[in-house]
């Protein structure tokens, strides 16, 4: 079917506008929050601080668990813009916007101009995947290297020959790698081509001889891996120094071997991924007609079209389903896959009356539950709201989070109710809209950023020492180095909070009226006097405190050992 390409140019476009909007929504309005966002964060901002980039350090010690170059995006982005607040999160919101267009520009290449424009819309308001999108971790960043090379490879497989694709599958494949290790997952679609190949499967590119340059795809891989690799191997392993030959031991072995094979956390069922797909609503109503759809053109017809990005998807997931330790983003790369696979029964079922009711109800009732709860904690019972607010840190003296939820609740309710049961799944996405635009948006990223992101807590901390002061950080999180304020003193991440206390206090005591220690409630128990340092309040879950020598005990088993040590 020939393309209209102002029609098409329009379409995306518009898609385009619209995920600028919703995964952009707040950008520039509040800091890193935990648990991941403020780690990389802060590795960013010390390679710019320092100009280590090579190695990448969190506080005094080097970071291991993830490679650099998600870090050196932002750090790219802060070169740009020069806000943390705008550069952490760029890079998520550009490799989402990016993920948006490869999946358009393929569907509507093999499939049609409509299938790729209802795909692409219920793939942007797939919940986990909006969620991901604007949040500061590695995964959207992912998803978009692993969609590239999976473009890459079926351009090639599917609508070529064209070498030149196939070789930027194999190229973003090994970027991938750099920036988590599994990036390498893309290359498996050559698995179900070959089946598909040997069972003669309609829709695959006739490939001409000259089988050598499959394999150019293996130096493609290697590329970029080694443009990293050589260089850190030669500033860790060719170095004496035992702490960045931890580092890379840690970073090669540990963090990609040892995690697959024996992970040590994260510990879930075989079928923990199923519970995940349910977080891709609106998309997967859809699938109970979808999978029909499926056998029927795979047996019928046996359509590589969707065969290949089909089976390469679930194929991922059976692969991650082995390993015992599993996070619900580890498949997330397959989404956009399975929202192509999906794409030729979409432009039909958009229409179908059962899953647009299914949209409709849902619609509904996460509408109602929000004004519902938001009304009924400012005008109903105050036990309600005061649990709630004690459950999730929120600041007792003000309503507004109550609002912000009942105002969401209300537009989202007017936006199922303008599309209704017709129309049910433009409903749920019209339901959404409000919590992306808003909630994590325009208004609560302002409203919840202080308590979120430890800002409130370390500025009133540097108040309360003073300007002079060194606060030392004992059992500190990444947000408090990051959002540390004035002069400050620090030990090793690493170290057991335990361990750091012997000399977190003796360091207090050597000047107690230049030095005060910031720590939490936890660490205080059996050393500190709680009635007179000060509380600063609640961060992450966690009561912080203020001490200064004055406020130790004298019986501190802390001190004690410290002392006999020396």
């Amino acid at each position: 079917m020939k393309l209209d390409p102002t029609q098409t140019r329009r379409d995306y476009w518009l898609l385009m506008l619209l995920a600028l909007l919703v995964l952009g929504s707040g950008l520039g309005l509040r800091d890193p929050w935990p648990a991941d966002e403020p780690r990389f964060a802060l590795v960013a901002k010390q390679m710019w601080e320092s100009g280590q980039w090579l190695i990448p350090f969190r506080g005094e010690d080097p970071y291991p668990d993830k490679p650099p170059l998600f870090m050196w995006l932002q750090l790219a982005c802060y070169a740009l813009f020069r806000s943390w607040r705008v550069a952490f999160l760029l890079p998520s919101l550009l490799a989402s916007i990016g993920t948006l267009a490869l999946v358009y520009d393929l569907g509507r290449r093999l499939w049609s101009r409509r299938a790729a424009w209802w795909g692409t819309l219920l793939l942007l308001f797939c919940i986990q995947f909006t969620y991901q999108a604007k949040r500061a971790q590695i995964d959207p960043t992912l998803v978009f290297w692993v969609t590239l090379s999976m473009y890459g490879f079926l351009r090639h497989l599917l609508l070529g020959p064209a070498w030149g694709w196939y070789l930027i599958g194999g190229l973003f494949a090994g970027i991938g790698v750099i920036t988590k290790g599994v990036g390498l997952i893309s290359v498996l679609v050559l698995l179900p081509y070959l089946w598909a190949r040997w069972r003669g499967w309609n829709g695959l590119a006739e490939q001409p001889r000259g089988g050598w340059r499959w394999a150019l795809v293996i130096p493609a891989m290697l590329a970029p891996i080694l443009a990293w690799l050589l260089p850190l191997w030669r500033a860790t392993y060719g170095s004496s120094d035992p702490q960045l030959i931890g580092y890379a031991n840690n970073l090669l072995f540990k963090q990609t071997v040892k995690r697959a094979t024996d992970p040590w956390h994260h510990i879930k069922p075989p079928w923990y991924f199923l519970g995940v797909m349910l977080t891709w609503v609106p998309l997967n109503l859809t699938w109970p007609w979808v999978i029909p759809g499926w056998v029927r053109r795979l047996c019928r017809r046996a359509d590589a079209r969707i065969g290949l990005p089909l089976a390469w998807a679930l194929l991922v997931v059976a692969l991650f389903s082995l390993s015992p330790g599993k996070r619900e983003v580890y498949i997330l790369p397959t989404l956009p896959m399975f929202a192509l696979a999906s794409m030729p029964m979409l432009a039909a079922l958009v229409r179908r009356r059962e899953p647009n009711w299914m949209g409709f109800v849902i619609a509904l009732g996460l509408s109602v539950a929000l004004l519902i709860g938001g009304l009924a904690a400012v005008f109903g019972e105050p036990g309600y709201e005061t649990k709630q607010e004690a459950l999730r840190w929120l600041d007792p003296d003000s309503d507004e989070v109550w609002w912000l939820l009942s105002v969401a609740g209300g537009i989202g309710l007017l936006g199922a109710l303008w599309a209704r049961p017709r129309r049910g799944l433009i409903g749920l996405c019209a339901a959404l809209l409000p919590l992306w635009l808003l909630v994590l948006g325009w208004w609560g990223y302002p409203l919840l950023n202080g308590s979120q992101s430890a800002t409130s807590v370390m500025i009133k901390a540097r108040e309360v020492a003073g300007e002079q002061t060194v606060i030392g950080l004992a059992g500190w999180r990444e947000q408090m180095l990051l959002q540390a304020q004035g002069p400050i003193r620090i030990w090793g991440f690493r170290t057991v909070e335990q361990a750091q206390m012997g000399p977190a206090f003796a360091w207090l005591r050597e000047d107690p009226d230049h030095h005060a220690l910031f720590l939490t409630k936890n660490l205080t128990r059996d050393c500190v006097d709680r009635d007179s340092a000060t509380r600063l309040g609640e961060s992450g879950r966690v009561t912080w405190y203020l001490a200064r020598a004055s406020d130790l005990k004298a019986d501190c088993p802390a001190l004690e050992s410290e002392a006999t040590a020396e």
